[in-house]
């Protein structure tokens, strides 16, 4: 490689002489610059500008998070970042991966500006958040700022069990918009609740008690069930999940599963949801198939103090009253 360097240097030198007025090109720690692939071999490339200087991209400055070397053959251009003028070699020290950092600062400093939405990849979760990191630059994505269907709702806010929650968000592709951006620190504070700010706006507009709409569990606790939809997310209380009893909202799905429910109320960001409205009634058919002095037989499915709960088809309990 060092025969090849030298062979180099003297071709730039012969073009020197050849042609006095050529102007060596200006190289300051910052910049980004354009060359072509001269020589590649293990562990780092020589870069051509125009034979009047060869730069250097070595060790881990080679890699970037595009994958640049894995295409990249001998003739190719090249952008790279300049990190030193010259090394002792003569050579301007390069970099890939903080090329490909900068222009990543310039897609999000755009991104951050016009509010355009972005894609991104958690690697990592801690109790507030998710974490990532792109060519160097950190993302974090507070709990706050998910939206509803990876919000992690647990029961009593168990840490543990949100922790949980957030760790299987990891390797999952995120729509989110930069709410903050710090290049000095090399930190970018990102929300995917806002990247669904106008769909959700819109949908609000729309929504109107008895519709019917389709979406996804993203929560179950003791006290009903969490439906994400167009943006939106609401509750099925535990009264409204079915026509019987319920003692365990969690025996009627579990997270992700799609579900059809109805709007029952809109209260600003309220949204009140049943899905027992869109099964039949079995109250309905309860007056003419038990009447009053019908002698019946069932399975004891529940007790209280104040009685005990006789099963007689589906959904439909009878009450022993304590004083029966």
């Amino acid at each position: 490689m060092a025969q090849k360097i030298l062979k180099r240097e003297t071709a730039v030198m012969d073009q020197l002489l050849s042609n006095p007025s050529a102007a060596f090109p200006i190289f300051k720690p910052g910049m980004l610059v354009d060359g072509t692939v001269a020589l590649m071999s293990k562990g780092s490339i020589l870069v051509d500008f125009g034979g009047l200087a060869t730069g250097l991209v070595t060790g881990r400055e080679i890699h970037d998070s595009l994958n640049t070397l894995k295409d990249l053959k001998e003739g190719d251009a090249i952008s790279a970042y300049v990190i030193e003028e010259e090394n002792q070699d003569g050579l301007v020290l390069l970099s890939l991966r903080k090329a490909s950092q900068e222009r990543r600062w310039t897609t999000f400093k755009d991104a951050h500006e016009t509010g355009k939405v972005i894609k991104v990849v958690a690697s990592e979760a801690n109790k507030g958040g998710l974490l990532l990191e792109l060519d160097g630059i950190k993302g974090f994505i507070p709990v706050s700022q998910l939206a509803p269907l990876h919000y992690p709702r647990v029961d009593g806010a168990d840490p543990g069990l949100i922790l949980n929650r957030l760790q299987s968000l990891i390797g999952i592709e995120f729509a989110v918009k930069i709410i903050s951006i710090d290049k000095e620190n090399g930190k970018l504070i990102l929300s995917e609740k806002a990247a669904f700010d106008d769909e959700r706006r819109k949908s609000l507009v729309d929504l109107k008690p008895g519709s019917v709409v389709k979406g996804k569990i993203s929560g179950i606790v003791k006290f009903g069930i969490f439906v994400a939809f167009e943006g939106l997310e609401g509750l099925v209380h535990i009264s409204e999940i079915a026509w019987g009893h319920v003692s365990n909202p969690a025996d009627y799905g579990k997270l992700g599963d799609p579900v059809e429910v109805m709007v029952i109320g809109v209260e600003g960001d309220k949204i009140s949801l049943s899905m027992k409205l869109l099964t039949t009634d079995p109250w309905l058919e309860v007056a003419s198939k038990y009447s009053v002095g019908t002698v019946v037989e069932g399975e004891i499915n529940r007790i209280t103090p104040f009685g005990a709960f006789l099963a007689l088809e589906g959904d439909i309990n009878g009450l022993i009253h304590v004083t029966e």
